[in-house]
């Protein structure tokens, strides 16, 4: 069996706005998880998921309690591989068929030079009204941006180099295990005195996703999220959907700003670096995705 590695963004846990109840969790984790035990038939899978609005509930929760000092991002983000990895294992090992669904806590190195440090870009949390933009600075010393018509905390997002855990990923997929994996873009890490220590900080998921997809050889990557596909003339009566590009033709749109962009150089990086093919589209449409019917594939 081929082995693919699949991102799941957006509402695959929580649809934008939604309040972030287990169940609510559980509800949209419900509407995906038979089409990716389907997809486990035909595929040894990797399943990589985002974080940004669970880890940060987790550091609100952590601010409550102030008798103890709150603990640092990476902890809080290996907190919510733990969670959001047990959530997905649970609704996708009730599928018929499907083989065992093991989650690994994964340790990503970057740079600790890295400029995303000290241009933090990364949203996490929950949204809130802009006029409370200087209060929340003021009280948690958090870097807050504009997020739409709404204001979110940012942090940085250093780009991942190398994934600690990829020997245990490999190995767990050969023996056709369902792996999730890389939860949140990997607990980040730098290369310390001591070894590899972690930091304030949250990888963007896409680039973990085409990173692990580099590491174990995977024969492909697809990125799954609320967009159908990449589109050019986006929001314009001549917008169209682009269904099949090469990474050169894809470049202009990936651009650092909005949330297509890093999804399209992550999908470039690895059919360049690896030469397979990748693909963006719709969560609900994974097998037209892959036969080249929805969404848009990446190859050369």
């Amino acid at each position: 069996m081929k082995t693919l590695v699949v991102a799941l963004g957006g509402n695959a846990l929580l649809e934008r706005g939604e309040a972030l109840t287990a169940e609510n969790q559980y509800r949209n984790i419900d509407k995906v998880a038979a089409a990716l035990g389907q997809l486990a038939s035909k595929y040894r899978l990797a399943l990589i998921h985002g974080n940004g609005p669970q880890v940060g509930l987790l550091a609100l929760q952590n601010l409550a309690y102030r008798d103890v000092t709150p603990y640092p991002l990476d902890i809080l983000v290996a907190e919510s591989q733990g969670m959001i990895g047990y959530m997905l294992a649970q609704r996708l090992a009730q599928q018929p068929g499907v083989p065992p669904v093991t989650t690994v806590l994964t340790r990503m190195l970057v740079n600790a030079g890295d400029p995303a440090f000290s241009s933090p870009e990364k949203f996490i949390g929950p949204i809130y009204d802009p006029t409370q933009q200087a209060e929340l600075e003021d009280r948690y010393g958090w870097t807050m941006k504009a997020d739409g018509r709404y204001l979110r905390r940012v942090v940085p997002s250093p780009a991942p180099l190398k994934i600690v855990d990829s020997e245990a990923i490999n190995l767990l997929l050969q023996h056709n295990h369902i792996v999730i994996c890389s939860g949140g873009g990997g607990v980040a890490m730098v290369e310390g005195e001591e070894g590899a220590q972690g930091v304030e900080a949250v990888i963007d998921k896409d680039l973990a996703a085409a990173l692990l997809a580099q590491q174990i050889g995977a024969d492909g990557l697809i990125i799954l999220t609320d967009a159908d596909a990449v589109y050019q003339n986006w929001g314009t009566p001549k917008q169209r959907a682009i269904r099949h590009a090469t990474p050169d033709e894809l470049a202009p749109f990936a651009k650092s700003d909005g949330s297509m962009g890093p999804k399209v150089a992550a999908v470039s990086d690895f059919v360049r670096t690896s030469g397979k093919p990748a693909y963006i589209g719709a969560i609900h449409q994974i097998d037209k995705i892959l036969a080249g019917e929805a969404g848009t594939c990446i190859s050369l």
